[in-house]
Parts: structure tokens; sequence; C-alpha cells
């Protein structure tokens, strides 16, 4: 089994998504744009697995080094993983991809920006339980 993690970014009070992008999608202030290189900068080198939308959306930059792989509803989560059993696995794309994997993730990397604003997606604290993960 590889080692599964998540690395993710919400709002002061859980916020992760508004109409299918991050509700502060655009912003730039200094937290918001260290938030971003921070995905790449640990991402970077690893695996990425993700809905499609999330994984067209990774930026030509970020495309050659670390190795993006789109997963769908009706793929099987262990069957998934076994593909890279000596990776690093982030899982990425919000909250469908989180509730199916969050059994297997052992790291979550949560980071909160000042972000306090409109959402219809929010982080659920019982996906850190589902696998007995440690949290950071």
């Amino acid at each position: 089994m590889p080692d599964v993690r998540s690395i993710c970014a919400i709002g002061l009070r859980g916020q992760m998504g508004l109409n299918g992008v991050l509700p502060w999608e655009g912003e730039q202030h200094p937290e918001f744009i260290a938030d971003v290189a921070r995905f790449f900068d640990i991402t970077r080198g690893h695996v990425l697995i993700a809905g499609e939308k999330t994984i067209t959306a990774i930026p030509e930059f970020a495309r050659h080094d670390r190795t993006l792989f789109v997963i769908r509803r009706s793929m099987d989560p262990a069957q998934v993983l076994a593909q890279f059993s000596d990776r690093v696995v982030y899982v990425g794309g919000g909250p469908v991809a989180w509730g199916v994997y969050a059994p297997f993730i052992r790291h979550w990397d949560i980071n909160r920006l000042p972000y306090d604003g409109e959402a219809d997606r929010w982080f659920d604290p019982q996906w850190l339980v589902a696998g007995g993960a440690a949290a950071v």
C-alpha cells in the first residue's frame, strides 16, 4: 500500500468549494498565493489522484514534475492505490474524492485560509477518523 496523504485548504469555517471551484479562486492576497505555491511544492515528485476536473485544472508548468491520475466513481480505491504501491500518493479533488479515499489516507495536511465567505462544499471532520489518520 502506498503512503496515502491529502493536502487541502479550508476557510475559517471549513469552506472548501463554491460552484465547482475554490471559493477564494483568484484571490491575490499573499496567504492565498502562498497556499497554491505550497500545494505544488509539496506534491512535486509524487502522485496526485483526483477527478477529471481537478486534474484538468493543473497548470502546464506542474504537469511534468508529478504523476497525475484521473479517478472515477466506478474505480475501486484499493485497486487505484495498488498501482502506486511504492509512491507517495496525494488525494485531491474535493469532498467526493476525500469521502471515498479517507479510509486510506494516513496523513492530512490542512491549511486554514483567512476566507469567511460563501461556500457549498465543506470539510467533513469525519474524514480524519475514517482511517485513523494523523492530521497536521
